[in-house]
């Protein structure tokens, strides 16, 4: 029997991209799967595709409303009875100068990329701490350093990153793990472009996927199998590419070096 036979899963923005994916692979290790997202058709699909292999519930809902996140885990409780893993891979990017982004525009992506995040958790923690569960927190390389043309997409992530931590001093006594996943650019079927309007100062490589840094785009099904086996090895961090943790060290001793190295590779 597999780690993960008969476990209760449930990933937000688990409907498309990278969410899709981890809720995919957890789903094929024998996993009860829940997938959350914004768009019911899209949501209705994804459930229906996955649900001929595994079992599997999709729920519509805006995890920016504390009265959609009861309802969710108040159905996921009636249903499966608890959680074991909680995946909060909700979110989205963002393009601009930091200095142009706005206090509103700040709050609506902190909204969606961290309260979101804290939202979940809350409601899932009776049920993780009950089972010794695991949480997985999707950050991105943009949560232990900053660069240029991301707007306010580096300091929502940086929030994750330090909620993860807390957590993990905070809770790991108490049973629980967290994982937090911070990764490079994932590829996706549409490699679109950041729209031109009010950013014609945006060089044209920032306006794709992962902001224009210097790195090959990662498999979403490669790096969901990578997100499993860290939980099952209760690992506390994945950093994808690897090498990237050098420059992250490299920074925090030497911030000028650290600066020179991001503005070489972005």
């Amino acid at each position: 029997m597999r780690y993960f036979t008969n476990k209760v899963i449930l990933a937000t923005g688990g409907s498309s991209g990278l969410g899709r994916s981890i809720a995919e692979a957890f789903a094929a290790d024998g996993a009860k799967v829940v997938i959350v997202g914004l768009e019911p058709e899209v949501v209705a699909e994804a459930a229906r595709e996955m649900g001929r292999a595994a079992e599997v519930m999709g729920l519509t809902a805006d995890l920016t409303r504390q009265e959609d996140v009861d309802r969710v885990f108040g159905e996921v409780a009636e249903r499966f009875g608890g959680l074991d893993v909680l995946v909060n891979a909700v979110g989205r990017t963002d393009r601009g100068r930091a200095i142009d982004m706005t206090p509103e525009q700040y709050l609506d992506l902190l909204n969606l990329n961290f309260l979101a995040t804290v939202r979940c958790t809350r409601a899932a923690m009776p049920h993780l701490l009950a089972r010794r569960g695991h949480l997985v927190n999707i950050g991105s390389l943009a949560a232990k350093t900053a660069p240029r043309w991301l707007g306010a997409y580096p300091v929502s992530k940086f929030a994750v990153a330090a909620y993860s931590q807390q957590l993990r001093l905070e809770l790991g006594p108490d049973g629980l793990h967290v994982l937090l996943v911070c990764p490079g650019p994932v590829s996706r079927k549409d490699e679109r472009l950041y729209p031109l309007e009010g950013l014609e100062d945006l060089p044209q490589r920032a306006r794709r996927p992962g902001g224009g840094a210097r790195t090959r785009a990662i498999d979403p099904q490669w790096l969901a199998q990578r997100i499993l086996r860290s939980c099952e090895q209760r690992q506390p961090e994945l950093v994808v590419p690897m090498k990237a943790r050098i420059m992250f060290a490299l920074a925090q001793l030497w911030p000028s070096l650290g600066d020179r190295i991001l503005l070489r590779y972005t």
